[in-house]
């Protein structure tokens, strides 16, 4: 069996996708999930599934679906009842955000000790754990709550790749990828200082340095403020003629 809410919430059986049917019965099983064996108490679960108006029946809901979703996981995943809440016991069920999170820390790790090819390696094949947007299929209410948060750990996991591959020589190859995220992210400071790096070292210095001006004016017009440390120093280091490497290797957990 094993446990997937990096895009559709769903459970493995025998090597068969289990949707588990209805967004209520996904929304609670993701917040187990979530919890990683800690008690998930009824106000929350009530939160998560209905925001701040629960119906009178929110309580026999909530046991209906974790009936369901015990019948789901055997009895080999305990899911019990703790004082007014739950708790799914299941540290042997292999997860996609556990497997992100040991193969992420494996890859800052690496990059912090200059271990760059073992780096890339690490953070491509946790990156490689999701399969779209986190919580794909839950309430708006879960979705708000912890979609960020998630998000945040890919994006820095991402970045923490295209630098590893951007010290191992592979410049040329990523300014394609980077120039997307740029665009999707474009408050975001570190995709942009990576790329001006991946354009400075493949002998496009006027296009790092229009790139800087870009983000410059839109963090201006849009926010009234100057380009972070990051940004700045890679623009003063493009102007000296050489950039060092982008980040500082802090995983975002």
């Amino acid at each position: 069996m094993e446990f997937r809410i990096l895009g559709p919430v769903h459970l493995l059986a025998d090597g068969r996708e289990d949707t588990l049917s209805g967004t209520k019965q996904r929304t609670m099983f993701a917040a187990l999930v979530l919890a990683e064996g800690r008690a998930v108490s009824d106000e929350h679960l009530g939160r998560m599934l209905w925001d701040d108006r629960p119906p009178g029946t929110a309580a026999a809901q909530i046991h209906t679906y974790a009936s369901r979703i015990r019948r789901r996981v055997g009895p080999d995943v305990p899911l019990v009842r703790i004082r007014s809440g739950y708790r799914m016991l299941a540290p042997h069920v292999p997860c996609d955000l556990t497997a992100f999170g040991d193969l992420s820390g494996q890859g800052f790790r690496a990059l912090r000790e200059q271990r760059f090819e073992e780096a890339a390696e690490h953070l491509r094949a946790a990156l490689e754990c999701w399969n779209g947007e986190a919580l794909a299929d839950v309430t708006d209410h879960l979705a708000a709550a912890e979609r960020p948060r998630l998000e945040e750990t890919r994006l820095a996991a991402l970045e923490a790749r295209i630098e590893a591959d951007l010290i191992t020589g592979r410049h040329r190859r990523l300014i394609s990828e980077l120039t997307g995220l740029v665009a999707r992210h474009p408050m975001r400071e570190r995709f942009r200082a990576l790329l001006m790096t991946a354009l400075f070292r493949s002998e496009r210095q006027a296009e790092a340095m229009s790139l800087y001006l870009d983000g410059r004016r839109l963090l201006v017009d849009e926010l009234g403020v100057e380009p972070g440390k990051l940004l700045a120093r890679t623009y003063q280091e493009i102007l000296n003629g050489e950039v060092r490497t982008v980040m500082p290797h802090r995983p975002a957990h």
